[in-house]
This record gives structure tokens, C-alpha cells and sequence, in this order.
């Protein structure tokens, strides 16, 4: 069937986008921005014009990869003299652009004239000030024409600050152009080539990152645009183009008093300002543009207004397509006749400005009331009023619609207006209410240098700068402080280093940086001679953005020269150890190559010396390493690590050491362990480094595939068709997930699949910084008519469905905010994915050993379960195990996203056929099989669950150690089992005898609460059964943990131990801290051979026994022992609750070492604190940080 129903969609490329000359095709903005320039040299080789083009610019989100696309169409692009050149930076490429329209000035010119892009983010524009100042002012070609596409970040989703730049480009008399859509980048763009041939003037383009990170099905034709030549504006006898010699003064009144007419001139002729809704009778004007135009009509909508309803109540909308200048006869004629305009656009006041002053000396008898920002109280009114659309931050349809309600409220009301209201307001309160909820915000990805690169001494600082590293303000911000713009980064110490004791400060500077204008940065710190160390972060791609290379050759020699023709000489490169294509010879004399491992003590020599100093830190970006290998391209080791999460104490050492998203937490019955994500692992193997002997090196060998190719096509074929939802209505999909893990190709198939048959479509990717491990969202939007198509955002209340691929993500407000109960139904991947939070509590836990100061993360699965539930209703909300499932049948987590749509669409949210699903898969052409048979598991698993269950089951089943107790009785007996394998029964009836104590005391104290009794069971054994030598070794060795290893891996593999046995390790000279050696798989035998010899264990013949760590054990089991003697002999209703944290705490003590060491420190001054309280019978001082686990009244909710 399915291959019968393929041959009726239309045959679609990916490539579709560059070759088709007319019909429709799918794009993203950006891909829209890479069309336009090929669209207009087809218009112009038809007008008889031999043109070519020129794009340059710097990427920064979000235009974050638009290099990366017009590389990818070099071969679409060079045979129609279209060049693409990256820029160094945005104004070296701004200039660059300025040449181009010079092309005609040369008698050797090749072409009739070069039309240019110049494209940068918000902050590149306001970088690029002075050359767009000269080069508008000096002009465009007769045929060329430049474009300049600002990347503006209205929620700084991405950027240190967000952007509005059409507040600068009128500072320097440029038009601006502001499009609503994919459809109108290429529409506006051809206006603005030919706007800036005609006018003289750059333009500029508004891409936001609501319209240019949409992808929508669109018309290519490039002679769709039919741009008109103004005929009633008179020119000057010379023309308004470039031309040389050409004085200032000349230039400046060519400006003012012609090119910026011509453009209204040509806004006027060409209708780019239209109305787009009348009345016969209008009393209110909304007057609005780009994305905030598409707002309106989304809450127009929302409120159950269409066109006919509003020229019904008296409405009339203008939408503006130049923002600046204002063109004032379209303004004035909308106008005419009406109350009241209401100005609807984000960020400050632009348009609202320009149309007051505009109306302000028109004909009083006619004029409106103009509102926008604030109402007609006015902004400059004391005492301050209200915000009405409010400038920090963006505008939501929600927010605008209640603008409107209001404003119309006058003369015109209805049911569905009021129910909006309603719901705006109840949603409103509702996530307002305090709610228990964990945030997922942007983490380096497991494996990324900058993980050890930014850490810095004890008592050192960094300043951070722009790229990935700017994370380490929030991710280590006891170390990284404050932060400048591009190029800026440790300058600011020369302000600051005159006034201020501190000697030295470390300023973390990126490669991408470095190139693009970081270097200026490193001159004028050695000129001020102040005390700095740059660290120069190279990790061989300008990883932000996407991994591009450098704009130009570099690479550590390079840096390292350069450096010290700059007077910095003493430089430091620090390398993970790996091979490098250069030596020692390539560097300067004296500049030493050494491994990061010494990064502290490098850093403290670094900052003891005077003057400006740097260290290369070279590594490669951990995301390009996975893009690489995936090519071949770069060495794949075949070595893994795994934790043997029964020798783990939970320490967070790990954490501390890597940073890694990939060491993530597994809760056992003996407590969270730690485990390694493989799917996300990127092989750093800075984990190791942690000081626990739970760490083993898996050398050679593989990953086990998954277990998909078990089931045949003919189970799948069996599986019933769902009733897909119509499209008569627009259908609303939201998606959820995890920068980083691919969630973002759901909406790339979806949106593909709706171009294949033929509908409307809108999808809008929110990921940008979260890209990096954040909060990612898709926001799908389907028609059956593209024109049925507002806002790309989902409105609030509106999504007919929720892919949820992440449980923390779709429990945030930015999600609960798009359900509405009876409207949403929701499918909830419910497993728990590692967040930033995570790794930096258990890395915070290990570097002060105080469980109180930094608690044990919490993951609120249950509650945030909960809020989704609440706000689309108990019987439209599914929770599925997707991750865990899709990982164990498939074979990697990656696979999770498409499982998910798989159980979406077979639950009939999605209004798409399998069909065009299935060929959306082939076009994308990646990963087409596995893609395909996620899709199809996920499929199974709504409709056999128990199926896809079974066949995701593990071999030797859940292990026997991640199944929790259920009654304390199941606690206390397991515990003793395990002490009987530890030790013998003699040392379990120990440990019972003293339960059986306390819980005979408690019964008499407080009938039937059994909390201080199960503190005592989980604390008691945890200090018996302390993990020496022969219990290492035993857990290893005893059969669970290789069977494990078996079903995990396959091939030829060895296993290599990571241990520091203080009898063979060496010390760090500096700290003292034993360093951990590799054993190879011999170690296996020996610890066979060890385990015999338990027995010994504490006695007199135990060569162990003497050891500091054995002491340690010892001493602390009996102050416990002491201690519950101690409760015991005074227990009472008053003082249970201390007692009960008393018991619990050795469950902050963890660690082997140094590392537990640091607990058993803060543990001790905690029990001197417990123990005062429960003498004196008053409430101890303080909080517990680790709470006692209590696992009957959880699992009874």
C-alpha cells in the first residue's frame, strides 16, 4: 500500500528549494535568503542585464548557519555568478560589500553591476555602524544593489542582549524593510534589490527569529514580483547611484534630500504598505508589521474575529511593509475617519513614533487618537502608567488580543471574546501558582573542552566572552564573572585593575573570536600592561554557530606566533593528550605542549607571572568530533566507559571532573549511582578522572545494535490505520525536547510531508543557545491552505497536540501555556534525561563534601506529570516510557524523537498520511532505515504495548539492585542478604540486631511511623558494608556486573580498571591526592583471588587493616553505633525528628578518599549538631540537605 500511495505525491528533492524556477517549494528562512540571490540574477538575465552577486556577512544566531547554507549551494550558486565570502567579521564584510557597488567605477569591469547581500545578527549591525553610514551615504550601482539582513534577537533567546536594529538603521538612513514570512523574504527582497538600484540606498531586512527559523512551503517564481518603477518622483539630472569623486557634503544632501524620498517614492509605487482589512464605518485602526502583523491576525482570530466580522464592528488594519521612513499618504489615508489607531509592534516605540509625528500637524478635525505601548494616558504621564504591549521582552497573540478586546470593548463585544479572555486570565493564574518544577538550561555538550578549559584555580577569577564558553557564567559562576562583547574580552581588567586589590584576572577567549577581532583584545592588554592570562579556547570550528571553520587559516603555531609578535611570551599550549599535526618545532622556542590534567597547576604558574600571559587550550568541539567521526573523518576510538554502579558511592567526583552531561544518575536500592549515557557519550573520558574505582575501560569491541531487526515488516504492516484530524481548521502541534538530541527533525518531516500533499504549513524551531542541551520547542502549525496561516507560534490554549520528548521541557510555561483542557491531547516521553542542574549539584557535592550547602537534585517527575495532566485534562495525556525503549530496541537514544511521533500519529494527533511520513524520511536522507523503524516501534508501542515491552527487555532482565523496596521489612531484609554476601551471617545479625532495636524503641514513641526505624536500616549498613578492597572486588567479580558488560558490548573487548590501590598509585605533589593507574584485564583474576580473603577483613592478618581509609571505616561505624545508643536512650515525640536525621546521615558520606573525606568532615560537624539538639531537647540549627529516603509513602502516591 505504501508504496502504491508514494507514486501519487509529487516528486520532491531536498534540492527543490535552489533548482525549481517556478511551483512551490519547502525552505527556511535562511534557505529563502540563499534563494534570493539566484532569483534575482534570473530577473535580471531576462531584462538583458549581465549581473552577478556577492554574499558576505558573520554568522551569529539567528543567522547562525546561512554560511553553512550557501556552502552547501556552491554548486547551484557559482554558475550564475552568485559568490559567497564569508567575512572575518561584519564590518570588514560590510566593506567588502561597499566594493561591490565600486565594481562599475573599474573600466575593467566584468559585469553590468554586483548586487550584494550583507547579513549579522543585531550586534554585528551596531559593530558595523561606520562603514554602513559611509557606504549608504555613498550609494548602490545603477544594477546592483545591496541588502542588509539584520538577524535581530527580540527574547535574546541567543545573545547577551536582545536587538532591535531598525532603531539604528534609521540613525543611519537606511530603509528598512520588515517581512512577515518566508513568502515575503523573497517577495521584499526583490523590492529591496531593486529599491536600492532605484533609490541609491542600502537596505536594510529584518530577519527575526520568529520568521527567519520558520520553515513554510512557498512560491519560487522569481517573476511573481512585479516591481515598479516610480513614475511621479522626479530624479536629479545625475542620477541618486555611487559615483566618484563625490565630497561629503554632496553626499550627505543626495541623502536627505533625494534618496530617502526615492524610497518612499518606490514604497508608494510598489504598495509595500497595504491595507490588508476595511470597513465601510471604522472606528479603530491597527497598524502593525513583520511577525507583530501575524500576531494580530492570530489574535483576531483567537478572538473570533475574521474579515468580515471586523468590517462589520468598525476594525481596519494596515500592514506596513517599509517600516522606515514612514510612507505618510498610505498612513493618512488609512487614517482618515477612524477614533482611535492602535500601533502593534515588539521592542520600543518605532513605527508609533513616526505615525504621531506624522498626524500631528494633519488636519485636527480628522485626527485619531494614537495608542500602542500605553494607552491614551500616554507615556511621559506621572505617576507612570501601565504598559498596554509592553517593549521588554515580545509580544504574544494572547497579550495583543487582550489589547484589542479592550480597545474595541466600546462598541463591540461576544461570547468568544469573553471566553478568550477568561482563558488568558485562568492561565494566567495557573502558572503563577508556585509549582514544582526544574528548569533545562543550556550545558556544554558531554565531552566539550570548554567542561575543563574554563575552571580555573582556587581564589582565580575568569572573565567570560561570546561563544559556547559564555555558559561557564551561569555554569560556574563562583569562577566566571561578568562578561564583554565580541572582540572586548578581558579588557575590561584594564579599567578595573588600577582600583582594586586583586592582582590577576584569567579572560576566557574562543578561536572564533580570536580570529574575528579577539587578537585587538590581547594587544591592548599587553599595551596597558596589565596582569592577564588569556586562555585561548581552540577547539577547530567556530562551535556556537555550528561548527564552520575559520574564516581563514589558524591554528595553534599560528596563535602561538602571533602571540609573541604581540610581546605576550609566556605561552602555555594544553592538549588532552591526543595526537596533533604539529610538534614542538612548529611552536615558538620555549612555548611547552602539556596535558590538561596539569591544567591547575599550568594556570597557577600562569597567573604567579607578570604581564599578559595565554594559554592555548587545544581540543576539539566534542559536537564536531560526533559530526566528523559520523563522516569518517575523524579517529573514532573504539574504547567506551562504563560505571559498575554497585562499587559507585555517588559521590559526583565524576561530575565534578568532566563537567559531563553523560554522566547521568540511576537510582538504585543502595542509592543514585551514576551511569554513562553511550548514546550521548563523546568519548572526553574526563570522567576517570574521578576518584572511584567504579570506573572500567571498555577497549575494542562495540556497542550492541538494537534489537529492531527482530520484527519483520509484516508485524507493522499489521498494525491498524488511526483517523487522522482534519486541516479545514488550522491544526496546532507543539514539540518538545532536548537541544542537541535531534528533536528538531520532527518538524523538519512534518513539514515536509505537509509540502508533499500540498497543504499549508508553518513550522518554527525555538532552539538557538538551547541548542547546547536546553529547552528546545517545534512549533508545527498545518492547513489546508497556506493563507489560513498566521502566527508560527502555536497560540496560547491552541495546540490540538504535544509531542512531549522531554518531561522537563514539556512541563515548563512555555509548554502548560499552549494546552487548554478538552482542546490538547498529549503524549509524554516520561523518562528522566540528565539536566544542568544535575551535574552541577553533584559536582558542587563533591568538591565541599557539605550535602547540606549543595542538596541532592531533585527530579519532580510526579508533580510536573501532574501539571500536564492538569491543564489538558486526565484523559488526553498519555506517559510512555519512549526513551528507555526506543534505546534498548533500537540501539541509541536518538531514536526516541521518532518513536515519539511514531506513538503520536498512530494516536491520530498528527493530520499527516504514513505516506508522506515515510517519503519525508527518504528526502531528509539521513539515518532513512533507523528513522523508519523508529517511527514504526513507536507506531507498535500505542497500539501493542506489551509487544514493545517484551521486545525491549533485557536479557538478564532489570538488575536486581534498581528495583526498590516497597516496606521497610523489604529494606531491612535485603540489606541483610547483602551483608551475609559481604561479610557473613554473624556480621548481618549485627546489623539486624540494631534495627531490631530501634525499631522496637520508635513503636513505643510513635505507633505505627517506622521513618527512624528505615533511617537506621538504609545508614547502619551503608557504614558496614563500606567498600574496601575484597567488596570492590567482590562486586566485580560476582557474576552480575560482566553479564552486563556481555549484553552491552560485543566483539573482541577487553577491560581495563581504573583504580588508585594506595599501596601501588602516586601522589600529587601538589594536593597529596592519590592518582588512579590502569589495570588491564588481569586485574579480574586478582580480584577473584582477593575476594577469597574477605575474611581477613579487619583483623589482625588483613594487610588492609592499618590503612588510613580502613580506619576511617571503622571509627565511623562505631561513633554510629554510639550515636543510636545515644537516640535510643533518649528518644521521645519531641526529639524524633532529629533523631531521625542523626540516622540518616550517613547517607551524606560519600566517596572513596579524599573525596569522602570532605563528607565525613561536614557529616561529623553535623552530628555534633544533632546530638546538642537531641541532649537539650530543642530543634537543631539548620537543614538537612540529604533527605532520609522514604520509599513506602512515595510509592503509595
Amino acid at each position: 500500500m505504501y508504496r502504491t500511495m508514494a507514486k501519487l505525491l509529487p516528486s520532491v528533492t531536498l534540492e527543490d528549494k535552489y533548482t525549481l524556477n517556478h511551483g512551490r517549494a519547502y525552505m527556511t528562512g535562511i534557505q529563502a535568503l540563499v534563494r534570493l540571490p539566484m532569483m534575482q540574477r534570473m530577473r535580471d538575465e531576462a531584462a538583458g542585464l549581465n549581473t552577478a552577486g556577492f554574499v558576505t556577512g558573520y554568522r551569529g544566531s539567528p543567522l547562525g548557519n546561512v554560511d553553512q547554507e550557501f556552502w552547501k549551494a556552491k554548486k547551484v550558486l557559482e554558475p550564475m555568478h552568485i559568490r559567497f565570502q564569508p567575512g572575518l567579521n561584519e564590518d570588514l564584510a560590510a566593506t567588502s560589500v561597499w566594493g561591490t557597488q565600486q565594481v562599475t567605477l573599474d573600466p575593467n569591469a566584468l559585469y553590468d553591476g554586483v548586487f550584494s547581500i550583507w547579513y549579522g545578527k543585531g550586534p554585528g549591525v551596531d559593530r558595523s555602524g561606520d562603514v554602513l553610514r559611509h557606504a549608504n551615504a555613498a550609494g548602490t550601482s545603477k544594477h546592483g544593489g545591496v541588502l542588509v539582513v539584520a538577524g535581530d534577537d527580540h527574547a535574546a533567546k541567543s545573545s547577551t542582549l536582545p536587538h532591535q536594529t531598525e532603531h539604528v538603521f534609521k540613525a543611519l538612513m537606511m530603509p528598512v524593510l520588515a517581512p512577515a514570512g518566508i513568502q515575503e523574504y523573497l517577495e521584499y527582497g526583490l523590492h529591496g534589490f531593486q529599491m536600492s538600484r532605484y533609490s541609491g540606498c542600502w537596505v536594510a531586512f529584518k530577519a527575526l527569529t520568529d520568521t527567519v527559523e520558520t520553515s513554510a512551503s512557498v512560491d519560487v517564481d522569481p517573476f511573481r514580483v512585479e516591481t515598479v518603477i516610480p513614475t511621479d518622483f522626479p530624479l536629479p539630472d545625475d542620477g541618486l547611484n555611487l559615483r566618484w569623486p563625490d565630497p561629503p557634503l554632496v553626499q550627505e544632501k543626495r541623502l536627505l534630500h533625494h534618496k530617502l524620498y526615492a524610497a518612499l517614492a518606490y514604497c508608494r509605487a510598489n504598495a509595500l504598505n497595504k491595507l490588508v482589512i476595511d470597513s465601510p464605518d471604522a472606528k479603530l485602526g491597527i497598524i502593525t508589521s513583520g511577525k507583530s502583523y501575524l500576531d494580530v491576525r492570530q489574535a483576531l482570530e483567537d478572538l473570533g474575529i475574521d474579515d468580515h466580522t471586523a468590517a462589520e464592528i468598525g476594525l481596519r488594519v494596515y500592514k506596513i511593509g517599509m517600516v522606515w521612513p514612514l510612507e505618510a499618504e498610505g498612513v493618512r489615508s488609512f487614517a482618515r475617519g477612524l477614533d482611535e489607531i492602535l500601533v502593534v509592534e515588539e521592542k520600543r516605540q518605532f513605527l508609533e513614533y513616526q505615525l504621531k509625528e506624522e498626524l500631528y500637524n494633519w488636519d485636527e478635525s480628522v485626527r485619531p487618537r494614537v495608542i500602542g505601548k500605553f494607552d491614551e494616558k500616554g507615556e511621559w504621564a506621572l505617576p507612570h502608567g501601565d504598559w498596554l504591549l509592553p517593549a521588554a521582552g515580545e509580544l504574544t497573540p494572547a497579550m495583543i488580543a487582550r489589547a484589542i478586546a479592550g480597545r474595541i470593548a466600546r462598541f463591540y463585544t461576544s461570547d468568544r471574546i469573553k471566553a478568550r479572555l477568561a482563558f488568558i486570565e485562568a492561565k494566567e493564574a495557573a502558572l503563577a501558582r508556585p509549582r514544582d518544577v526544574i528548569q533545562r538550561v543550556p550545558h556544554y555538550c558531554s565531552g566539550c573542552p570548554h567542561n575543563s578549559s574554563t575552571k580555573v584555580p582556587a581564589g582565580s577569577r575568569a572573565i567570560a566572552g561570546i561563544g559556547c564558553h559564555y555558559m561557564a557564567t551561569w555554569l560556574s559562576p563562583e569562577a566566571t564573572q561578568t562578561f564583554s562583547q565580541m572582540g572586548g574580552e578581558g579588557v575590561p581588567w584594564i579599567g578595573q585593575s588600577p582600583f582594586t586589590r586583586t592582582e590577576h584576572v584569567f579572560a576566557n577567549l574562543g578561536d572564533g573570536t580570536y580570529m574575528h577581532s579577539g587578537i585587538l583584545a590581547i594587544r591592548a592588554s599587553v599595551a596597558a600592561k596589565v596582569n592577564i592570562t588569556y586562555k585561548i579556547l581552540y577547539n577547530d570550528a567556530v562551535a556556537m554557530t555550528g561548527g564552520q571553520p575559520h574564516d581563514g587559516a589558524l591554528s595553534v603555531p599560528i596563535i602561538a606566533r602571533q602571540l609573541h609578535a604581540e610581546g605576550v611570551h609566556n605561552v602555555i599550549v594544553v592538549t588532552d593528550g591526543t595526537e596533533r599535526a604539529y610538534g614542538p618545532s612548529d611552536l615558538p622556542h620555549g612555548v611547552p605542549i602539556r596535558h590538561r590534567d596539569e591544567l591547575d597547576a599550568i594556570q597557577r604558574q600562569l597567573r604567579a607571572s607578570p604581564g599578559v600571559t595565554a594559554l592555548i587550550f587545544d581540543q576539539t568541539c566534542a559536537a564536531e568530533k560526533r559530526r566528523r567521526r559520523k563522516r569518517g573523518k575523524f579517529p573514532d576510538p573504539a574504547t567506551r566507559v562504563v560505571i559498575n554502579d554497585l562499587v559507585c558511592e555517588g559521590c559526583g567526583d565524576c561530575s565534578d571532573k568532566s563537567n559531563c552531561m553523560s554522566v547521568a544518575a540511576v537510582e538504585t536500592e543502595f542509592g543514585r549511582k551514576r551511569t554513562i549515557d553511550q548514546s550521548s557519550c563523546n568519548k572526553d573520558f574526563s570522567c576517570v578522572k574521578g576518584f572511584c574505582p567504579s570506573f572500567v575501560t571498555i577497549e575494542g569491541g562495540q556497542l550492541r545494535k538494537g534489537k529492531a531487526a527482530k520484527a519483520g515488516e509484516d508485524v507493522f504492516a499489521s498494525l491498524p490505520l488511526p483517523q487522522l484530524p482534519a486541516t479545514a481548521a488550522p491544526w496546532g502541534i507543539l514539540i518538545t525536547g532536548v537541544g542537541g538530541t535531534g528533536v528538531v527533525t520532527i518538524g523538519a518531516l512534518l513539514g515536509m510531508a505537509a509540502h508533499l500533499e500540498g497543504k499549508g504549513v508553518s513550522v518554527l524551531d525555538m532552539a538557538g543557545l538551547a541548542q547546547k542541551g536546553g529547552a528546545v520547542w517545534s512549533h508545527v502549525r498545518i492547513a489546508d491552505r497556506p493563507e489560513q496561516l498566521h502566527a508560527a507560534r502555536v497560540a496560547a490554549g491552541e495546540a490540538n497536540a504535544v509531542i512531549g520528548c522531554d518531561l522537563v521541557v514539556a512541563a515548563s510555561d512555555e509548554s502548560l501555556a499552549k494546552m487548554r483542557a478538552g482542546h490538547t491531547r498529549v503524549v509524554i516521553n516520561r523518562d528522566h534525561t540528565n539536566t544542568s542542574e544535575f551535574v552541577r549539584g553533584f559536582a558542587a557535592q563533591a568538591r565541599s563534601g557539605d550535602v547540606v550547602a549543595a542538596p541532592d537534585p531533585q527530579f519532580p517527575a510526579l508533580a510536573m506529570a501532574r501539571q500536564i495532566v492538569e491543564a489538558a485534562g486526565t484523559d488526553r495525556v498519555e506517559f510512555i516510557e519512549a526513551s528507555r525503549l526506543a534505546t534498548a530496541i533500537l540501539g541509541d537514544s536518538i531514536a526516541t524523537n521518532l518513536f515519539m511521533l511514531g506513538y503520536a500519529w498512530q494516536k491520530g494527533l498528527v493530520p499527516l498520511s504514513f505516506e508522506a511520513l515515510m517519503r519525508a524520511i527518504e528526502i531528509n536522507a539521513a539515518a532513512v532505515a533507523a528513522n523508519k523503524a523508529a517511527f514504526q516501534w513507536g507506531r507498535r508501542a500505542a497500539v501493542e504495548p506489551a509487544a514493545v515491552a517484551d521486545a525491549a527487555r533485557s536479557r538478564h532482565g532489570k538488575p536486581d539492585h534498581h528495583r526498590l523496596s516497597a516496606t521497610v521489612d523489604e529494606v531491612i531484609a535485603r540489606r541483610s542478604a547483602h551483608l551475609v554476601d559481604y561479610q557473613d551471617a554473624a556480621y548481618a545479625a549485627r546489623y539486624t540486631g540494631l534495627v531490631a532495636r530501634v525499631r522496637a524503641a520508635e513503636a513505643e514513641v510513635a505507633p505505627g511511623i517506622t521513618l527512624l526505624t528505615e533511617a537506621v536500616a538504609r545508614g547502619y549498613h551503608k557504614l558496614l558494608a563500606y567498600k574496601d578492597e575484597y567488596e570492590v572486588a567482590r562486586l566485580y567479580t560476582d557474576g552480575d556486573f560482566l553479564k552486563r558488560i556481555g549484553e552491552q558490548f560485543e566483539g573482541d573487548y577487553k577491560l581495563v580498571f581504573n583504580l588508585a590501590p594506595p599501596l601501588l598509585a602516586d601522589r600529587d605533589p601538589d594536593t597529596g591526592h592519590l592518582h588512579k593507574r590502569r589495570f588491564g584485564p588481569w586485574m579480574l583474576k586478582a580480584m577473584r583471588l582477593l575476594t577469597r580473603f574477605k575474611g581477613l577483613r579487619g583483623g589482625r592478618f588483613d594487610p588492609f587493616a592499618r590503612s588510613a581509609d580502613r580506619k576511617l571505616d571503622r571509627a565511623l561505624i562505631d561513633e554510629y553505633e554510639a550515636a543510636v545508643d545515644e537516640i535510643l536512650a533518649g528518644l521521645a515525640p519531641g526529639n524524633h525528628e532529629t533523631a531521625i536525621e542523626l540516622a540518616a546521615l550517613p547517607e551524606q558520606i560519600r566517596g572513596f578518599g579524599h573525596v569522602r573525606e570532605r563528607h565525613v568532615v561536614h557529616a561529623r560537624r553535623r552530628r555534633s549538631a544533632l546530638l546538642e539538639a537531641l541532649r537539650s531537647g530543642k530543634p537543631a540549627v539548620g537543614r538537612a540537605g540529604a533527605k532520609p529516603r522514604v520509599t513506602i509513602a512515595v510509592l503509595a502516591g
